[in-house]
């Protein structure tokens, strides 16, 4: 049996920090594949590697996503 670091799933998507997928998508009203898509078009939040295989997205970005995921445009910063 893999090793579960949370058996208790949070109910709200904290506002401060990074996310990984596996905490995202029980708010996400997407697949994963759907919002990898979404990612590679620039209409969802863009993610930061911290690794390989180490990938997190930013709360706040994700809050502004999922309040208008239809509107949501990456902000390419100067």
């Amino acid at each position: 049996m893999k090793n579960q670091l949370n058996l208790v799933p949070n109910k709200t998507l904290p506002v401060d920090g990074m996310s990984r997928w596996n905490q995202i998508a029980p708010f996400a009203p997407m697949c994963r594949e759907k919002f990898r898509q979404l990612v590679k078009a620039g209409r969802a939040p863009q993610p930061i590697k911290f690794s390989e295989r180490c990938t997190a997205y930013s709360n706040r970005e994700l809050h502004k996503f999922f309040a208008d995921p239809l509107n949501y445009k990456v902000e390419v910063s100067k």
